[in-house]
């Protein structure tokens, strides 16, 4: 028998006997509580929208210097808004007639439930008479209790149906500002419901039908997928209500496509094990409870390695990253629960038909896994290994090198995060266009009253920071008078006759604390602005004596994006670190796990390469968000390994009869069919992230469906495999299997 000769291999003699008991009574019972928890849970799925948060401010955690001034400013007012914006607009001078239209739509606004009436000011007209804007505050916080994200949008499209209605028909009335675009967030989420999971649903069921070729297998997954998107939905859905987890559109997002995508891998492993023990099997029940066993430490491991990976975004800054980490960690745990209980169950009691219409049969002849088109690829790479692995790294190296130097990770604007042209893209163009661009969404320092002259002092020397009379202006709207005198901080300065804008006014100080509004002379979200907040923050810290903070919309976007940054420096590496103990344990050896974790790093930043180069010369996105690289990190070697691990779990197996070589030859042979079908359904179910008009998942679904391709196609088919087989034993180091005969 020659080492690299798959065909010579002796077949076992005969099945390996299977004992039952109260394990498989117990899996029996998990699957029941699994299929009811699952088929109950259906319901709660919809209901996610209506615990989700989007707002930049619910993603920082308290010690942010934005949410301490959210929290100081919350003392003066008892209702906290978001800012918004009513845009009319038309290509002529706008008419008498359009004036009166827009001054009754004013008051239909005005008197629409979760507008801040008296934070209202009067309407503005642009200096070319084409564009009026109205201010209209959306409550987001009324006593202490946060407006839900459902009711938000709902108040702002009632909003602006009583303006449409008021205004004449010739004039083009649109959403702006925070407010708007908000709830354009809000709106392109609800897709998830319908058009994403749909579409998901879809490409697996085509996906299923090519790779079983049978009518009727692919109910099995999916049905199980189903059942654990349901669990998992019901679990988060609790936990969302009760404020122990932040659920965010993004997360719900990646959650159902997570799930249906890693639940279809592991049917796939599953099945594929169940299929070939049938072969030698003739009770079906002994060739699952064989599949099983045979498949379970795979499985788990999978399971357990994205399960600590996503957790390990517990770390961060980001309350959004805290939440997905445990929102997909449920997701997978309730996957896993699902595919490793109730699947197996269902398929043996339904029996051997499943298959149809072609069912195995007792033929003793699961070894020939071991020929076909993925024993010649295993033979061809174990002839060629070293060219194979070195063509391999060159590849990725180039891939690499071809695009890095487009990706930029600057952060998006609002407007720039949609895919698709929402109304309140175009309100805040028009508006940006038209009026002073920073009005409506000021940065808000909070100081000690007696060093308010300093810092205003200070502040007004700041470049981006827009100046009335040489002085910034001061405080709350000059409309909530009536409800400052009711707190007791009877007014002091501001209003007309100070030179500042009829809405802005000076109120006495709280707790020897007072405030500052600094309008921005950019759009809130610009990088001008965000510069401008960063300036301003060093000039008013370096006054001594006042403690001054800077908050408002721009400070949070800031302060989102250096945690953001922060997060990616911190959680990479632990990643890592969690990846090779769990691999180390699972394959017993350093050596291995070392290189698994190397060529899944390698794929990833192949991977960084080519996003660059789609994003910005294929795709023409503006940039990615701080949060891309840790994102598609976190998910790309999570879901990467999983395929390594599929690979050399079964290597180590067939090493420890077969040797080493013929180990790694067997394994790909045996595996390569199933995993690059599983490969392709992730990848595809994560590409489906494209339905929803946002830029952020877009690239998150395309790198990800692109880094599986990558890894299943050219990591795991080719690098690992002949890189192991050159190494040979060694690659066991230091277990006994290194010191065994190839």
């Amino acid at each position: 028998m020659t080492d690299t000769d798959l065909d010579t291999e002796p077949a076992p003699a005969g099945p390996p006997s299977v004992r039952r008991g109260w394990p498989v009574v117990a899996i029996i019972v998990l699957a029941a509580f699994a299929f009811l928890t699952g088929l109950a849970g259906g319901s709660f799925q919809g209901k996610l929208t209506e615990v989700q948060k989007n707002d930049n401010a619910s993603y920082l955690p308290s010690s942010a210097e934005s949410t301490v001034v959210a929290n100081e400013s919350a003392k003066f007012v008892t209702v906290t808004t978001i800012p918004g914006f009513v845009v009319f607009h038309r290509d002529s001078p706008l008419t008498a007639e359009d004036k009166a239209s827009i001054a009754r739509a004013r008051e239909a606004v005005a008197a629409v439930d979760g507008v801040d009436k008296s934070g209202m000011t009067p309407t503005q007209y642009s200096a070319d008479g084409t564009t009026a804007s109205q201010y209209v505050p959306l409550v987001a916080k009324s006593n202490g209790t946060d407006i839900e994200g459902d009711v938000l949008a709902q108040n702002e499209q009632n909003v602006m149906d009583a303006a449409k209605s008021a205004a004449t028909s010739e004039l083009e009335v649109l959403p702006a500002g925070p407010g708007g675009l908000l709830v354009a967030f809000i709106d392109a989420f609800q897709g998830l419901d319908g058009a994403l999971l749909g579409a998901a649903v879809l490409v697996v069921i085509v996906i299923l039908l090519i790779v079983y070729r049978s009518p009727v297998l692919w109910f099995f997954p999916l049905l199980s997928a189903v059942l654990a998107l349901g669990l998992s939905s019901m679990v988060i859905y609790v936990l969302a209500k009760n404020d122990l987890l932040t659920l965010t559109g993004q997360s719900q997002g990646i959650l159902s496509v997570l799930v249906l995508g890693a639940g279809t891998d592991y049917a796939l492993l599953l099945i594929s094990r169940y299929r070939e023990e049938l072969h030698a099997y003739p009770n079906r029940f002994d060739a699952m409870i064989r599949a099983w066993r045979e498949s379970a430490p795979a499985i788990s491991a999978s399971a357990l390695t994205v399960i600590l990976g996503l957790l390990c975004l517990s770390f961060s800054e980001l309350n959004s990253n805290k939440s997905l980490g445990p929102v997909a960690a449920i997701g997978i745990g309730c996957t896993y629960l699902v595919m490793m209980t109730f699947l197996p169950v269902f398929l043996a009691v339904a029996g051997r038909w499943v298959f149809w219409p072609r069912i195995p049969r007792v033929d003793h002849a699961a070894d020939l896994a071991t020929h076909g088109m993925w024993g010649r690829i295993a033979t061809a790479v174990g002839r060629r290994d070293r060219p194979a692995w070195i063509g391999a790294t060159a590849l990725l190296i180039v891939l690499f090198a071809v695009g890095i130097g487009s990706l930029q990770t600057n952060g998006l604007t609002s407007t720039e995060n949609f895919t698709n042209n929402p109304d309140a893209v175009q309100g805040q163009q028009i508006y940006d266009a038209k009026f002073d661009p920073g009005t409506g969404a000021p940065a808000v320092i909070t100081t000690n009253a007696d060093r308010l002259d300093q810092v205003i002092a200070v502040a007004s020397t700041v470049p981006g920071v827009a100046t009335e009379t040489g002085s910034v202006c001061l405080q709350v709207d000059y409309a909530k008078l009536a409800e400052l005198a009711k707190l007791g901080t009877a007014p002091v300065a501001g209003g007309p006759e100070t030179g500042c804008p009829p809405s802005i006014l000076t109120v006495q100080p709280i707790d020897g604390r007072t405030i500052v509004n600094a309008t921005l002379a950019d759009s809130y979200d610009s990088p001008q602005a965000l510069d401008t907040v960063t300036r301003l923050r060093e000039a008013v810290h370096a006054v001594p004596g006042a403690d001054a903070l800077v908050g408002g919309s721009s400070a949070t976007t800031v302060d989102v994006q250096a945690a953001s940054v922060r997060d990616r420096n911190l959680i990479i590496p632990i990643v890592l670190a969690v990846i090779f103990v769990v691999l180390a344990v699972l394959l017993r050896a350093l050596l291995a796990p070392l290189i698994l974790i190397a060529t899944v790093v390698l794929s990833f930043a192949a991977t960084l390469g080519v996003c660059g180069f789609f994003f910005t010369h294929v795709f023409h996105f503006a940039g990615a968000d701080q949060a891309f690289p840790l994102f598609a990190f976190v998910f790309l070697v999570a879901l990467g390994i999983d395929y390594n691990i599929f690979l050399m779990t079964r290597v180590r197996e067939e090493s420890l009869t077969h040797g080493t070589r013929a180990g790694v030859r067997r394994g790909l042979a045996v595996t390569g069919g199933v995993i690059t079908s599983a490969g392709v359904v992730l990848a595809a179910t994560f590409a489906v992230l494209g339905v929803l008009p946002l830029v952020f998942l877009a690239e998150i679904g395309f790198a990800v469906a692109f880094g599986v391709l990558l890894d299943t196609i050219v990591v795991r088919s080719v690098l690992v495999p002949a890189l192991s087989h050159d190494i040979g034993r060694a690659i066991w180091w230091p277990s006994t299997l290194a010191r065994s005969g190839d």
